[in-house]
């Protein structure tokens, strides 16, 4: 069974619901755990804050955090999360922001760094990860991580 499909059924069995705020993956999430037929028992909100302007206006990321720590860093992957959650007050939330590429990277922050964080009502977790291969494999296996960081939250 496909990470999704195992993730909506214990979502589904445990009446738990889901939202997703989404940047370097532009939205390839929400449209995996959407391909799951019946997935609107879970699935409530995702949305794609690709950049920093819709970040701040849609989720409310002070601009002094994305500032400070940058778009791609724990902090503003953490308040993703949990702003998207409180958004329907879903039972879980996931945000994912990192660099795609192949350009936008630095010494620092590095093509494929990519922070993936999930919030429930109790705790909000973050997880950085650090990807390698084109854009596209970077972001699948961002998705893939995220998948997998949830199934184990749940």
């Amino acid at each position: 069974m496909s990470l999704e499909k195992s993730i909506a059924q214990l979502l589904s069995n445990h009446r738990k619901s889901l939202s997703v705020a989404e940047s370097c993956t532009g939205g390839l999430l929400a449209k995996r755990l959407t391909d799951i037929p019946g997935s609107s028992q879970f699935f409530k909100l995702g949305i794609v804050v690709y950049s920093n302007d819709a970040k701040k206006s849609l989720l409310k990321i002070p601009e002094k955090m994305l500032k400070d720590h940058g778009a791609i860093s724990e902090p503003v992957a953490k308040l993703l999360a949990s702003k998207v959650r409180q958004i329907l007050d879903t039972d879980f939330g996931i945000g994912i922001t990192g660099i795609a590429g192949p350009g936008g990277g630095t010494k620092t922050k590095p093509v494929g760094l990519t922070f993936i964080a999930v919030s429930t009502r109790y705790e909000t977790l973050c997880y950085k990860c650090h990807f390698k291969g084109s854009r596209g494999k970077i972001r699948r296996s961002a998705v893939d991580q995220a998948l997998t960081i949830l199934l184990k939250s749940l």
